[in-house]
C-alpha cells in the first residue's frame, strides 16, 4: 500500500491543481457536521487554512449571514439599563435648572423695569475702596 508520504506534491504542482465545487462543499460540510476540522482538512490536501475559511464563506450554512451574536453577562446589562436611566434622570434635572435660571433671569429684568432698580450686581475685578480706617487706635498715631 502506497503512503501519504510517497505522493508529496511540489509548490507548482500544487498551485496548479482544481479543487470542484462539490469537494469544497463537501468538506465544508464535514467541518460544519464537527466531522473533520480545518487544520485536518488543510494537512490532508495540503491546503492552506486560510483557503478553507475561503470555502467556509463561499459554500458554508452561514454565508450571506451578516448576523452578530453578543455576548454579555445578566449583570452587563442591569448596568447598562441603570446608567441609562440615570443619564435620563440626569438630563431632566439639567432641563429643570436651565428653566429655573431663566425665569429667575427674568424676574430680575421684570423687577428692575418695575421698580426702575438696577438689581444685578455688577463685580468688578479691582479690590473695593475703603478708607483705611479700621476703628482701632494704631500707637504713634
Amino acid at each position: 500500500m502506497a503512503k501519504r508520504n510517497q505522493f508529496v506534491l511540489s509548490t507548482s504542482e500544487r498551485r496548479a491543481r482544481k479543487f470542484s465545487e462539490n469537494f469544497k462543499k463537501e468538506k465544508v460540510r464535514e467541518i460544519e457536521r464537527g466531522v473533520s476540522k480545518v487544520s485536518e482538512i488543510s494537512k490532508q490536501y495540503e491546503v492552506t487554512t486560510t483557503n478553507v475559511y475561503r470555502w467556509m464563506a463561499k459554500f458554508g450554512s452561514m454565508k450571506g449571514k451578516k448576523e452578530r451574536l453578543i455576548v454579555e453577562s445578566q449583570s452587563d446589562t442591569v448596568q447598562l439599563l441603570d446608567l441609562k436611566k440615570k443619564i435620563a434622570e440626569l438630563e431632566r434635572l439639567v432641563g429643570q435648572k436651565q428653566i429655573l435660571l431663566e425665569f429667575h433671569g427674568k424676574m430680575i429684568d421684570l423687577a428692575e423695569e418695575h421698580y426702575g432698580v438696577d438689581i444685578k450686581k455688577k463685580f468688578s475685578s479691582s479690590p473695593p475702596v475703603t478708607s483705611g480706617k479700621t476703628g482701632k487706635s494704631t500707637p504713634g498715631a
